[in-house]
């Protein structure tokens, strides 16, 4: 009786979860030291991708509570943007030089390509030339993805079945871009960390890059960085120099903001799953900081914030 009534409880329980898409489980703690994680993402089972200075991608399966080591792909840098792509089975990430590295990630910036089940790695595209930073990346309805390039101020395009990137748009208004996303009715956005700007990247009838726009925001922004969607016109905001994580909801030009949790270590990157947020900790002060350099950072942990 007692294994039938655990049997049927299992059974329950593993219906509520597909029902409900993913369970509630708390924070989620990264499996390993010195990872300085720049982004994150997830898939509607639960599934969340960390990505590390190290170039190794953490994955937590649905309900996991410690994300372990997943893949180190061969020739990768150090990771910056992370994007789980269900459409094109692909996990995208950033490979990024990286100085604070030890020792040093030193190579060409590029969007890889990995399978989204198994980690194996698919594809490698080199960003064009001058010396680029890939920072992060979102994809459209048709599946073309989309790329920041921090200091040149560049976004660069992959359609299905191409083999090398595309310049969509350079603008020095968009020097610093980091986190960018598209709304649920496909309009592009982006964030700018270096000046605290959520902008929209306008396009015209033909789709082709027509302009930046500077969205004005409800509060100050410190350092935004990652930028991921709820749905239609909410979003979720990583602020690394305030320790905030917020909820963006844009109509028009205006973007209204709400913090929904702060005191956190220079968050970087920020993903929605369900009804809950999750938020890593990048804790990058230890890295570039004098007084901290070389002292013990302690765990690092994705944390769960409630979504209303």
């Amino acid at each position: 009786m007692v294994w039938l009534t655990r049997g049927v409880l299992a059974v329950a329980a593993a219906m509520a979860v597909s029902a409900a898409g993913a369970a509630p489980r708390g924070d989620i703690r990264i499996d390993d030291v010195h990872v300085y994680p720049e982004s994150m993402s997830s898939t509607q089972d639960g599934t969340v991708y960390v990505g590390s200075i190290k170039g190794v991608v953490f994955r937590a399966k649905p309900g996991q509570t410690m994300a372990e080591p997943w893949v180190h792909p061969e020739g990768v840098l150090s990771i910056l943007g992370v994007l789980a792509d269900p459409g094109n089975r692909t996990l995208w990430i950033c490979s990024t030089p990286n100085n604070f590295r030890s020792p040093p990630a030193v190579g060409v910036s590029a969007v890889m390509a990995l399978d989204l089940n198994s980690g194996k790695q698919k594809a490698v595209y080199p960003f064009p030339a001058p010396v680029s930073a890939c920072n992060d990346i979102t994809v459209d309805k048709h599946g073309t993805v989309y790329a920041s390039d921090t200091p040149n101020g560049r976004i660069l395009t992959l359609k299905r079945g191409d083999k090398d990137l595309e310049l969509f748009a350079e603008d020095a208004r968009l020097k610093g871009i980091d986190g960018i996303v598209f709304g649920g009715d496909g309009t592009l956005y982006a964030n700018i960390v270096s000046k605290g700007q959520l902008v929209r990247i306008d396009r015209g009838a033909d789709g082709k890059f027509s302009g930046v726009t500077v969205l004005t925001a409800s509060q100050p922004l410190a350092g935004p960085d990652g930028f991921r969607l709820i749905s239609g016109k909410r979003f979720l905001l990583a602020e690394g120099n305030s320790g905030k994580i917020d909820e963006v909801t844009i109509e028009g030009d205006n973007a209204a903001v709400t913090t929904i949790k702060d005191g956190l270590v220079s968050p970087p990157g920020v993903t929605a799953v369900g009804k809950t947020a999750y938020a890593i900790e990048g804790k990058i002060s230890y890295l570039i900081d004098p007084k901290l350099k070389g002292q013990e950072p302690g765990p690092f942990v994705v944390h769960a914030i409630a979504l209303k």
